[in-house]
């Protein structure tokens, strides 16, 4: 008999966890959802208590939590507010945790559950960007927890190095669709909308991701993952533009030989993965690949002089301490505003090169890292905050 896997999804009204939801709703026997949580859209989460009744809920507001404790005499436990996801994640009987909030929120989620030795499926860029060092000092310690990246990217560069020894690596490389402006000079990025900026052209995704694929931050951010999460330096990962989303990276060894992953451009394989990985499943929402009518696969630099966004993160990355947290803050506060309209598409790299050169470098190797790195990000939000916020 199959052991059913318990389920805590972090962000479950969001992309991943509504991807992740509909895998569950397929394979009812193999998955109990436990704990699911949001933050300002309680219409989908209501919808989505009544279906999984889970016995564990996160909401934003407080007066919220009370409301949805009082409609729905399940629910055991309701977290809310800053600590909540954290508590939710110290405090609920699950297996597998799926970390898919954006944004900072998820460090301390995903601490709680590393101590508790659980399965991280991490969908969270953050809690490696701006906690890695940190992250990577507590799975030692806590030798059963495990990390199963859902990125698709890191997830394609997980599978293609199972089997391997770090020594037989020549380099991983990362692959970007190159985004909404791909091709694009920076007269014509001076001028973009928001609306432009969000219809990329492979993948459907929640906003601000779909803005850090526009700038090609988001490559910068997964440079720094990558190096956080498979120990290899920042010489040795290379980013390169793949326009049709099809291979999601690879891995070069010292033999030549080049090992990649391939697959739709969908979440929901990655998100799979995690959940069964060192296994494969079937799961009927997946859709394969047609290898003839995507035949045509083709490769090109990414044009580093107008997104400025991964060179960045390869600086910040290779200052390390607390320069990466600094450069995931000032951006994630910089696609804030420019999605109110507040400062123009270019104005995101001037805000994180301008939080960049002005911050005096924290080390990590410390007892309380966390702290360090909380101040670090809280200080750095306000300080852009109050230059750029008009």
């Amino acid at each position: 008999m199959i052991k059913m896997k318990k389920i805590l999804i972090l962000g479950s009204t969001g992309s991943i966890g509504t991807n992740a939801l509909e895998l569950i709703r397929n394979n009812r026997e193999q998955y109990q959802v436990v704990g699911i949580s949001g933050n300002k859209n309680i219409d989908l989460l209501k919808k989505q208590i009544e279906e999984f009744k889970p016995r564990s809920i996160y909401v934003g507001a407080e007066q919220d939590a009370l409301n949805l404790k009082k409609e729905y005499p399940f629910i055991k436990e309701v977290y809310f507010g800053e600590n909540g996801l954290a508590e939710l994640s110290k405090n609920s009987d699950y297996d597998i945790i799926l970390t898919a909030v954006s944004g900072a929120i998820g460090i301390d989620a995903t601490v709680e559950a590393i101590k508790r030795e659980k399965r991280i499926a991490l969908a969270n860029k953050e809690t490696m960007v701006s906690a890695g060092a940190y992250i990577n000092r507590l799975l030692k310690e806590y030798q059963k927890a495990e990390i199963v990246p859902v990125d698709s990217e890191h997830s394609a560069l997980f599978q293609s190095l199972q089997g391997f020894k770090k020594e037989n690596i020549k380099k991983l490389i990362i692959t970007a669709s190159g985004g909404t402006f791909r091709g694009k000079d920076l007269t014509y990025l001076e001028n973009v909308t928001v609306e432009q900026a969000l219809k990329h052209p492979n993948w459907s995704m929640g906003k601000k991701i779909t803005i850090d694929s526009s700038t090609l931050v988001n490559k910068g951010l997964e440079v720094i993952e990558a190096h956080e999460l498979f120990n290899v330096d920042y010489d040795d990962i290379e980013v390169v533009v793949h326009p049709q989303s099809i291979i999601h990276s690879m891995v070069e060894y010292i033999d030549g030989s080049i090992i990649a992953q391939m697959g739709v451009a969908n979440m929901k394989t990655p998100i799979l993965y995690a959940f069964t990985y060192p296994e494969k499943e079937f799961n009927s929402s997946i859709n394969f690949l047609d290898l003839i009518k995507n035949s045509n696969l083709t490769f090109e630099e990414a044009d580093r002089k107008v997104f400025k966004g991964i060179d960045l993160a390869y600086r910040a990355g290779r200052t390390g301490g607390t320069m990466p947290t600094v450069f995931n803050a000032s951006n994630e506060v910089a696609v804030e505003l420019f999605m109110k309209k507040k400062i123009k598409f270019l104005d995101i790299y001037r805000i994180i090169e301008d939080a960049m050169n002005s911050h005096q470098v924290l080390s990590l190797n410390v007892d309380n890292a966390l702290n360090i790195i909380k101040e670090v990000d809280r200080e750095t939000r306000k300080k852009v905050r109050k230059q750029w916020e008009k």
